[in-house]
């Protein structure tokens, strides 16, 4: 088990460009699967859970050749269908939650998807019911083995039908996209996820031929058409990693500047900084965060009541970002109530923070109440253990404004997300060493 040492209270200066996309990383790698033909991806992060993705291609038979850094041609002309039914693929598959998401291209082109039931950050539950309710609706047949918690959707070809999604859930929006754009007829997904990574990834399939309206709106119209062809792709900035460096820009009050963020796909991200009394500014294509040295004030309602955020489905702000606001409000002036609603544990994570020397009450699962230092009581250092990829990368910031030594184990969780992360932090100052 991995360990980063961190020596905290230091400022740190310079630049910093966020990695590709990870969640986009995911569903697009997965569309690679709908067309024989060659397909060529740029800005691959070369990070555990893509590499995983990548290695389970591999297996299934997927030709990939590496081009240059984080560029990759894929030609799934000849797949190996009989992994999916391999002990081999029962292991793989669990490993990476992004799985999921090779069920809908496989059913559309094939005729079959299998998939185990995929791991996955212990963030609490996510179910899969969205995406095999949809694939369902499209005329597939749905089994699952509940003792090997094997689960497979069969189905001669797949027939477009109209569909109200439960729930606004991205993978599971994905995967049915994949799947109807080779099914007869036209599919009607009425409150789909309409997050960028999915909005990139129905861009891309319209220049592979397939036809999709509606891209960026809750309600996407597909006409199925017979085969798709080969493209180029290049994927988004990392959003959540922008929102990491802006923290921790914050937190050790320093001067940083984030290249090429794609400002246009960031959503409410900088405001929802600005609101904690951050300030952001933008640059071309670039943030700019000028050292706080005199602090940040978090803003309250113009009534005067306390702030709340909180985290929904896009454009609302992403739940993977609430950790982050969750720690650099902990040397803001003011307070702030952080009201999780999507996942049930990912505040978990407070109590290490609270060891820390924290002013935090967690209401209860969902909710959690932050008084803020001002930077007149800085957090203590530490060791403690990474539960998951974005807590474990707020209690690295933390630990980076933190005086003293901190250790934090089980760093493959903060692997799994961000790109050599400690490299990359200590060519802005950061005083980061890892111990394996």
């Amino acid at each position: 088990m991995g360990t980063f040492k961190i020596e905290g209270g230091h400022q740190l200066k310079g630049s910093i460009q966020p990695q590709g996309a990870k969640n986009e990383a995911l569903q697009i790698l997965c569309a690679v699967l709908l067309t024989p033909d060659l397909v060529t991806i740029h800005n691959i992060p070369d990070i555990v859970d893509v590499n995983k993705l990548i290695g389970l291609l591999k297996k299934l038979g997927v030709k990939v050749e590496k081009l240059a850094k984080g560029s990759y041609t894929f030609k799934a002309d000849a797949l190996n269908l009989d992994y999916l039914e391999s002990p081999q693929f029962k292991e793989d598959g669990r490993g990476l939650r992004g799985s999921i998401m090779i069920v809908g291209p496989l059913l559309s082109r094939f005729g079959k998807g299998y998939i185990p039931k995929p791991g996955g950050d212990k963030i609490g539950r996510r179910r899969l019911d969205t995406h095999f309710e949809g694939l369902i609706k499209l005329g597939a047949t749905f089994r699952y083995n509940r003792e090997e918690q094997f689960y497979g959707v069969e189905a001669k070809k797949l027939k477009g039908t109209y569909m109200l999604l439960e729930e606004a859930s991205v993978t599971g929006t994905a995967n049915i996209v994949m799947a109807a754009v080779l099914a007869d007829g036209q599919t009607t997904i009425y409150n789909a996820a309409c997050e960028p990574y999915l909005q990139q990834l129905c861009k891309m399939l319209n220049r592979m031929g397939a036809k999709i309206s509606g891209v960026g709106s809750n309600m996407l119209i597909i006409d199925g058409v017979e085969n798709l062809g080969g493209t180029d792709h290049t994927m988004l900035p990392d959003m959540i990693e922008i929102g990491s460096w802006i923290g921790l820009a914050a937190m050790t009050k320093s001067e940083l500047t984030i290249t090429n963020v794609s400002w246009d796909d960031l959503g409410l991200i900088p405001n929802v900084f600005r609101k904690l009394g951050i300030t952001v500014e933008k640059r071309g294509d670039d943030i700019h965060i000028p050292a706080h040295n005199d602090g940040y004030e978090i803003q309250n309602y113009i009534d005067g009541s306390i702030l709340t955020i909180s985290d929904a489905p896009w454009p609302g702000f992403t739940p993977d970002l609430l950790s982050i606001i969750l720690v650099v409000a902990t040397q803001a002036r003011g307070s702030v109530l952080i009201h999780q609603k999507m996942f049930e544990s990912r505040l978990f994570f407070v109590d290490k923070l609270i060891d820390m020397g924290a002013k935090i009450i967690l209401c209860d699962p969902h909710r959690a109440t932050v008084i803020g230092h001002d930077f007149k009581s800085t957090l203590k250092a530490m060791t403690m253990t990474s539960p998951d990829i974005r807590a474990g990368v707020s209690l690295l910031i933390a630990a980076l404004s933190a005086k003293g030594t901190s250790t934090i184990q089980n760093i493959e969780q903060i692997d799994r997300g961000y790109e050599n992360i400690d490299e990359r932090l200590r060519a802005i100052g950061a005083r980061i060493e890892r111990v394996e």
